[in-house]
């Protein structure tokens, strides 16, 4: 499968909201690598030269405005997102000032961070968006995340948004698990609490439309203690 080659630093001290970040962004395609120190920030970046920054306003050792500051005088041209947890317009004023691109208030809703992301790839050139495929075909089974359709045998399937979501995320990483935390990060944007079955429900409700048989399925498999895996069919069974 192919993925988006963009890749993404966060410099953020909070390790459990930089973690959850990592993961959403990673299930979606980016490579994503952390800084926690705001002193280590700006070598970090030069050295690195990630395609864009999300920046901690906040920072031990040296704030994301000095920051930002800093890396823009030494000639660093990409994208820079700020996180802010204060509502105040003269913080996000200075920060465009001093070159960023974009700010994000906290508490982060990882869907508007995400689509923030994207749009300042595509304006920086660094999008993937010609390389990562929006309609996916499996078999008599085609996906298309653009038109956010599905069909069986060039039958259009029913599916809601949500078991559309769920489809696309399991098809656009055929062949890998995926496991319930990744699945509620990339969907809904939380930690998975262990008790939600919200999943496995979807999951049973996706098979027959797909027409994958739910006593032993084929397409999309429940790998025990891992999460759910499709499976690409092979020449044979297309």
């Amino acid at each position: 499968m192919e993925t988006d080659s963009s890749n993404i630093l966060i410099v953020e001290d909070d390790h459990k909201l930089a973690g959850l970040i990592a993961e959403f962004l990673q299930v979606q395609g980016l490579s994503v690598s952390i800084e926690a120190d705001g002193a280590l920030a700006v070598q970090r970046i030069l050295d690195s030269q990630p395609d864009l920054v999300v920046l901690d306003l906040m920072l031990p050792g040296e704030d994301g405005l000095s920051i930002c500051r800093r890396v823009r005088d030494a000639g660093f041209s990409r994208p820079i997102l700020m996180l802010t947890a204060r509502s105040e317009d003269d913080d996000h004023i200075s920060g465009l000032e001093l070159g960023a691109d974009d700010y994000v208030n906290k508490p982060v809703r990882p869907q508007v961070l995400l689509a923030r992301i994207r749009a300042l790839l595509r304006r920086s050139g660094e999008s993937d968006s010609s390389a990562a495929p929006s309609r996916l075909e499996f078999g008599e089974l085609v996906v298309d995340n653009d038109r956010r359709e599905a069909w069986l045998r060039c039958e259009l399937i029913e599916l809601t948004g949500a078991e559309f979501d769920l489809l696309w995320l399991l098809a656009s990483h055929a062949g890998r698990i995926l496991s319930r935390e990744e699945i509620f990060i990339a969907l809904r944007g939380i930690e998975y609490d262990g008790q939600d079955r919200s999943i496995d429900v979807r999951i049973s409700r996706i098979r027959p439309k797909i027409g994958d048989d739910p006593d032993m399925p084929r397409l999309i498999k429940t790998v025990r203690s891992k999460g759910y895996l499709f499976v690409a069919p092979g020449p044979d069974q297309a």
